[in-house]
């Protein structure tokens, strides 16, 4: 059985809609008896040898991303492959195996991620307009619509949407949150993340195994005056003193440390008594609460000095966690911003971390090695990677990332 491309996709006759279309998930119906292929499941249709060869008509073929003349000095393989023209008469007409056809379409990368998911015993349609089971909003961000395993196009249920990438693009931060990015590096090996976003930074990590006690959290337009956490137990108007890059506070040290875990002990973690130390980040938000009596405006402008304009989205970031009954202390050590207890009732009693923080700008563009060093240290410390995202009107877009074993 041969196709042939016509205007992007590959038209097969014959028995193609009973065999491809109605039993395995192929392609759409361009009517009752024709099967349009999307070139990813052309070739693999070529792989498995359920084609034979593609025809294409390099007069009518403008767009794709070689040219016939490529195709033409690559040998092909497969038993019916050959090169050069359809018929004597008709020298612009080309016979194409596999190997040529995925020359010619230049899609090794969504191939190798398609075979993958088919071969894992997933039906996907390419995320193309009108195409069987794909949303017209996918838009350009979505390479393939897969779904559960027994289920088709047309059973209205999506297990993920995936996005597919080399290891040496970047991908924006923004174009993230409920997809699968699938990662394909320079030896053609497959990796696949899951990316959940939402405005409530408990909704993004709800389905992790130990969220049992976290609550709902709406992080939407957190600013300099909006309070929501419970003030009542902290004093106020504490002394303090800023000395340099920290601030260090004498008075009231249990209720701050002990019971609500700001700062640490100016004499090490294993004084039970003593001043304490605040970050620059806990004391510009406890002095804009009103429990030490320092200048806000002081602070930030020496966090500013310190860091730039990322001091403020980190504050932002910071106080969200803290309005909301969450404790974020510093995550240098996991090479983070923060990591955060989603619990906390006491210093005697504190477990662990369960959450690695990342503050980044919306519009942040990262490698995917990079992704996965932050993924990886998180899982080897069994913390869930979570990003801020911070655009400029105030907003907190929360984004979560994990290894996805499908």
């Amino acid at each position: 059985m041969e196709g042939t491309l016509v205007d992007g996709t590959v038209q097969v006759g014959a028995d193609a809609k009973q065999r491809f279309h109605d039993a395995r998930g192929y392609g759409r119906m361009r009517d009752s008896t024709i099967v349009e292929l999307a070139p990813v499941e052309a070739a693999h249709l070529l792989a498995r040898g359920d084609l034979e060869t593609v025809i294409i008509d390099a007069s009518s073929s403008a767009g794709e991303t070689a040219s016939v003349d490529d195709v033409n000095t690559t040998p092909h393989i497969g038993a019916s492959d050959t090169s050069g023209p359809h018929s004597a008469d008709d020298s612009s007409t080309y016979h194409v195996g596999f190997r040529g056809f995925l020359a010619y379409t230049d899609a090794a990368r969504q191939f190798a991620v398609y075979k993958d998911l088919r071969d894992r015993g997933f039906y996907l349609s390419p995320a193309r307009s009108s195409w069987p089971g794909v949303d017209p909003a996918v838009g350009n961000q979505i390479d393939f619509i897969v779904y559960p395993r027994g289920m088709g196009p047309h059973d209205d249920e999506v297990a993920h949407q995936i996005r597919v990438i080399g290891e040496r693009e970047t991908v924006s931060m923004s174009a993230l949150g409920d997809v699968v990015l699938a990662v394909v590096d320079e030896d053609g090996e497959l990796t696949y993340f899951e990316t959940n976003s939402n405005s409530a930074f408990h909704e993004v990590i709800s389905h992790d195994e130990d969220n049992t006690d976290s609550k709902d959290i709406d992080l939407s337009e957190i600013n300099d005056n909006q309070t929501i956490q419970d003030q009542s137990s902290l004093p106020a108007d504490l002394s303090a003193d800023v000395i340099h890059d920290r601030v260090v506070c004498y008075d009231a040290t249990d209720s701050l440390y002990d019971e609500n875990f700001y700062g640490q002990r100016l004499f090490g973690r294993n004084a039970d008594t003593g001043p304490i130390q605040f970050s620059l980040i806990e004391a510009a938000y406890l002095a804009q609460q009103g429990v030490i009596a320092v200048d806000t405006a002081t602070i930030v402008a020496i966090g500013r000095d310190v860091e730039g304009e990322r001091f403020d989205r980190r504050l932002r970031v910071y106080a969200a966690l803290r309005n909301h009954d969450t404790v974020p202390k510093s995550g240098f050590k996991f090479g983070a911003d923060f990591r955060v207890y989603r619990t906390f009732d006491g210093i005697d009693s504190l477990d662990h971390s369960t959450d690695l923080i990342r503050v980044c700008q919306t519009d942040m563009k990262i490698y995917p090695r990079d992704l996965s060093l932050d993924i990886r240290l998180a899982g080897g410390v069994r913390k869930r990677m979570v990003f801020a995202l911070t655009p400029a009107n105030g907003d907190i877009h929360w984004l979560s990332v994990a290894r996805l074993t499908l």
